[in-house]
């Protein structure tokens, strides 16, 4: 990254990463549970120490902003794959929906309407219409607001629309059984 350390900056670091690499892996490893990710967490933070270590070594307690990295890092990593799971959980549920006599080629025809849409506008219209998420729910799924996924599913109604004509797009929606592509195609 362009961090100009001396060599007594260098050698103090290397002092400093061999004296505490160990706690911050366990610190990490105790957060998360997970070993593997506990060693990579606590080498990020390390790393990202070095790219500050001339604030990090004058700080009053280098070790304690260490932990708090470490904290951080492990935190977003935990929240990261909460978000994953829940989207991993309302994209693929276990239960398979059938509609008796489709309409197959409208079927068709909104699949590739929604295979036009951007990925976001296309995400929302996907979870409100056709697996009937709440706008909340929706916005957790995504990670994005509320206010969000009410203008992205407007938006991309109208779209839609515009697209395959004056049918009755939400009609249209609820028979249509998502695709990959429709799950998570071009973003």
């Amino acid at each position: 990254m362009g961090t100009v350390v001396d060599d007594d900056a260098s050698v103090e670091f290397h002092a400093f990463f061999e004296r505490h690499y160990d706690e911050l892996a366990r610190l990490a490893r105790l957060l998360t549970g997970e070993a593997d990710l506990a060693d990579d967490l606590a080498a990020d933070a390390l790393l990202a120490l070095w790219h500050r270590w001339d604030r990090v070594r004058a700080a009053d307690h280098p070790v304690a902003y260490a932990r708090g990295v470490v904290a951080n890092l492990a935190r977003t990593r935990i929240r990261s794959a909460v978000r994953e799971r829940r989207r991993v959980a309302l994209f693929w549920s276990p239960r398979e929906e059938r509609t008796e006599n489709p309409d197959v080629a409208g079927v068709v025809d909104v699949q590739e309407a929604l295979r036009r849409l951007p990925f976001r506008k296309r995400a929302c219209v996907v979870l409100r219409h056709a697996f009937d998420l709440s706008e909340r729910d929706t916005a957790l799924a995504l990670g994005i607001s509320v206010g969000t996924v009410k203008s992205q599913t407007s938006k991309g109604m109208t779209e839609l629309q515009r697209l395959l004509g004056a049918r009755g797009v939400p009609a249209a929606m609820a028979a249509t059984v998502p695709s990959d592509d429709a799950a998570g195609g071009d973003r």
